[in-house]
């Protein structure tokens, strides 16, 4: 077993790797940006080093700055989490070439066969494993894009290479649309996964997402083949059940559960050993998730299961652990990383495919800073003023903030993960209710209120929800009803004027008794907020604003009847898509800005000529940074 592991990521999943490594007795090293100096990772590991500045690309996506932050802590292996580098086939390559730096993950020729999508179709497909009908080679022109449309039907999904989690995937529904939703892929395959390569799939309608958790042990570790050229066989692969992640927002998972309310265990068992086919064709080794698309049926009774001829097909490989491993982990009592440690030590797997039984149900809820009332928006900023996550039997939170630690914006929106185990799936939901009512967080806006709506929704209860529910089928007024009713916050502007009303709550005794009192104020806080926009103690922050006049060197001129474009949420420029003295209509994209990994249009509100434009490509940029400004 290695003396000391760097972990190559930040936040809940850097801590859960750690966890698991102090329970094997090895050291643990974090890596920080600039932005996380703070964080909870850092707090938790045994040292650490920071490799750059806020921006991922400068630092934790700097796959030279980790690696010398390795050798620097003398680590002999570097774990790499899930996002940022951890499917990143170049720099697993880096790590295997480092001396006396083991990489905790699939090999990287391996890596580069399935986290390229049409690679692991081919192999998929050679292994007798059913893809959807799509290409096998990258597209680079549109009109391949509307050969397809015309020949398979609208809609086309364009899917990025390395994409994943829906980031780079567009979906076309006609051929008008194909050329700008091409580039739009392209360019976030490349911002997110430094590759714009693109492909084609059919879209699949009403689908459920239906994922398999294996892993694979590498042969030549026991063979004594020091070339390490011996095969991965089936029996070398070992799948520990199936995870349904069909409740999803944009392509997002939201909530997963295993294991899957929809599926027979004939169709199940099929799911599983196509899976195990595939990793040993690829050559697979450590731990890995294959995931498919079980087409649903929308007139299914709950109590009928999908039989073993409902179709399914492979869509992709995910090369590392995955956000909800710990669904799996609850099923089977197996520390997913604690096996990928021993395959990548060279003990190998300390289980058999004989040994794995799946026990109860498990529900995984996504514990994200964002207002789902508000199209899920997240929020720019905010400290967790209370936080107090539930327990009891059957409960576990996988987090890293504390209370008190300001919320870091800069990357996902994730807070923690809270995973519910039950004896079967009616008890799974009732103790999740329990858990989530038990969650006090307060200081940031989350949505712990949607999983508590979901709770009590006919569709998720009875399993009968596909990919396409939440996007296309669940009432925003249930969301937004269930925001006002169990929200920590609640700031509106008030019906007569532009006052705001403040709910603030307390705890009161009255003869013995206590009582929760809300209370609510009318107008400003009666707190001094300093010239310079920022907040006094417990003050609003206003963002800041573009000026006609002299308003300090941060000022950005405006002139009379003119119109500065704000960013409306803190994150990265991935495009200016207009200049100055260009002519803009209303509606018009002006640049697109990247903010917890989802790609956001900025538009002129109204028309006239640019300006002057204020961002480059790669900025980073606040919320109410003057971005555009039109006369």
């Amino acid at each position: 077993m290695f003396d000391k592991v760097l972990v190559a990521n930040r936040g809940e999943i850097a801590v859960r790797v750690m966890r698991a490594c102090e329970e094997l007795g090895v050291d643990t090293v974090a890596v920080y940006s600039d932005a996380d100096k703070h964080g909870g990772h850092v707090r938790y590991a045994d040292e650490a080093y920071n490799v750059g500045p806020a921006r991922a690309a400068d630092s934790y996506l700097d796959g030279e700055a980790v690696v010398e932050a390795a050798r620097s802590a003398g680590a002999d292996a570097i774990h790499p989490g899930y996002g940022f580098l951890a499917e990143n086939a170049d720099f697993a390559a880096r790590v295997e070439a480092a001396d006396g730096i083991t990489w905790v993950g699939p090999e990287s020729d391996a890596m580069e066969r399935l986290g390229e999508k049409t690679h692991a179709r081919r192999v998929m497909d050679d292994a007798d494993v059913p893809i959807v009908p799509g290409t096998t080679e990258p597209v680079t022109e549109v009109e391949a894009v509307t050969e397809f449309g015309d020949e398979h039907g609208y809609p086309v999904a364009i899917k990025a290479e390395g994409g994943g989690g829906g980031r780079g995937m567009k979906v076309v529904e006609s051929a008008d649309e194909a050329a700008e939703a091409l580039e739009s892929a392209k360019r976030e395959g490349e911002a997110y996964f430094s590759n714009d390569s693109v492909y084609l799939e059919r879209y699949l309608q009403t689908p459920r997402h239906v994922e398999v958790q294996v892993v694979a042990d590498d042969p030549a570790a026991g063979s004594g083949d020091a070339s390490g050229d011996a095969s991965v066989t089936e029996t070398d692969v070992v799948h520990l059940g199936e995870r349904d992640c069909s409740l999803q927002r944009r392509h997002q998972k939201v909530i997963e559960e295993g294991p899957s309310p929809a599926l027979s265990d004939e169709l199940r068992e099929k799911i599983g050993e196509a899976a195990r086919r595939g990793v040993a064709a690829a050559n697979y080794t450590n731990a890995g998730t294959v995931e498919f698309l079980v087409e649903e049926d929308p007139e299914r009774d709950p109590s009928e299961p999908l039989g073993p001829d409902t179709p399914f097909y492979f869509l992709e490989v995910n090369t590392r652990i995955q956000v909800e491993h710990t669904v799996t982990e609850e099923l089977t009592g197996i520390d997913i990383v604690k096996e990928q440690l021993r395959v990548a030590s060279g003990e190998g797997l300390s289980v058999s495919q004989d040994d794995v039984e799946l026990e109860g149900h498990a529900i995984e809820f996504r514990i994200n800073a964002e207002n789902a009332a508000d199209d899920f928006q997240p929020a720019n900023e905010g400290s967790l003023e209370t936080y107090d996550p539930p327990g009891g039997i059957g409960v576990r939170v996988d987090d890293a903030l504390r209370q008190g630690d300001e919320l870091v914006t800069d990357y996902d929106s994730m807070i923690a993960k809270l995973i519910v185990w039950g004896g079967d799936r009616e008890e799974c939901l009732a103790r999740s209710k329990r858990a989530l009512a038990e969650y006090d967080l307060e200081g940031v806006v989350t949505i712990v209120p949607f999983h508590r709506l979901m709770l009590d929704d006919r569709r998720f209860v009875d399993g009968t929800h596909t990919t396409k529910y939440l996007d296309e089928e669940l009432d925003a007024d249930r969301v937004a009803d269930a925001q006002e009713q169990w929200g920590t916050e609640s700031v509106s502007a008030s019906d007569g004027d532009d006052d705001e009303v403040t709910e603030r709550e307390f705890t009161v005794e009255v003869n013995g008794k206590r009582f929760d009192v809300e209370l609510e104020e009318r107008g400003a806080p009666a707190i001094p907020v300093p010239e310079s926009g920022g907040s006094g103690a417990g003050g609003q922050q206003r963002p800041p604003q573009a000026k006609s006049d002299d308003g300090g060197d941060d000022a950005v001129d405006v002139a009379e009847g003119g119109e500065a474009i704000d960013a409306e949420i803190r994150g990265t420029i991935l495009s200016v898509d207009v200049a100055e003295g260009d002519e803009v209509a209303a509606g018009d994209v002006v640049c697109v800005l990247e903010a917890m990994k989802m790609e956001n249009d900025v538009v002129a509100e109204r028309g006239g000529t640019v300006a002057s434009v204020h961002v480059g490509e790669g900025d980073s940029v606040d919320m109410g940074d003057v971005l555009i400004v039109l006369e």
